[in-house]
């Protein structure tokens, strides 16, 4: 059964999800939250598997409460989606870089969210390929300075080759298949990758990536 925690400060948003998820066999909503600060305490309270998170809320936001996510090993397991009236802003691509494993729009199908939900609580990154190439596009620019990433000095040759393909948008098969290895040694690299840069999602080692400089030139 996948736990879901509800976190968005319109009572009619959280409702409309609680029914989306309370009507799927596998899913249950184990709580509901109105601001941040009230979120990281449900949480403590109630374990959840997804967060369902408003980025823009008042008193603490969302980019705030994925920071508090990453700084307590007791709720780091928490993967988070980014549920947002908007598609790919910067505080998207901040809440990515924070750790959330992906977005969906507010007024996606009802499919696609309990599809999101699965995903994600299976430890897969939510962004399509050609969302992960749009995003790069949209900030890489922002950082024509490559900045400095914790970690980055860590990762092998082959490692930091791999983690520029993820910020490509393309899946660890076709990364295997562009390198000539297997898709399970591409994973392994991604993995280790990461690990050494203590990235929390996919969609977390693409920011890192492009903030870092790693991004292919013909991406």
């Amino acid at each position: 059964m996948i736990r879901v925690l509800l976190v968005d400060d319109h009572q009619l948003v959280r409702m409309g999800l609680r029914v989306l998820v309370d009507r799927e066999d596998d899913m249950r909503v184990v709580g509901e939250a109105d601001n941040g600060r009230q979120a990281l305490t449900r949480l403590r309270h109630s374990p959840a598997d997804v967060m369902l998170l408003d980025i823009r809320m008042p008193g603490m936001d969302g980019l705030e409460v994925l920071r508090h996510l990453a700084a307590d090993p007791a709720l780091r397991p928490v993967r988070v989606i980014v549920v947002t009236t908007f598609e790919i802003d910067q505080y998207v691509f901040e809440a990515l870089g924070a750790g959330a494993s992906g977005f969906i729009l507010k007024d996606s199908a009802p499919a696609e969210l309990v599809h999101a939900v699965r995903v994600v609580a299976a430890g897969e990154a939510l962004l399509s390929p050609s969302v992960t190439r749009l995003m790069v596009s949209t900030f890489a620019q922002r950082w024509a300075v490559p900045a400095t990433v914790d970690g980055l000095d860590t990762l092998t040759g082959r490692e930091r080759e791999i983690t520029a393909w993820v910020a490509t948008g393309r899946s660890n098969g076709e990364i295997a298949e562009a390198l000539f290895l297997s898709p399970a040694t591409v994973r392994t690299h991604v993995a280790r990758a990461m690990g050494k840069l203590n990235a929390r999602s996919r969609a977390q080692l693409v920011v890192l990536a492009v903030r870092a400089g790693l991004v292919l030139p013909r991406a």
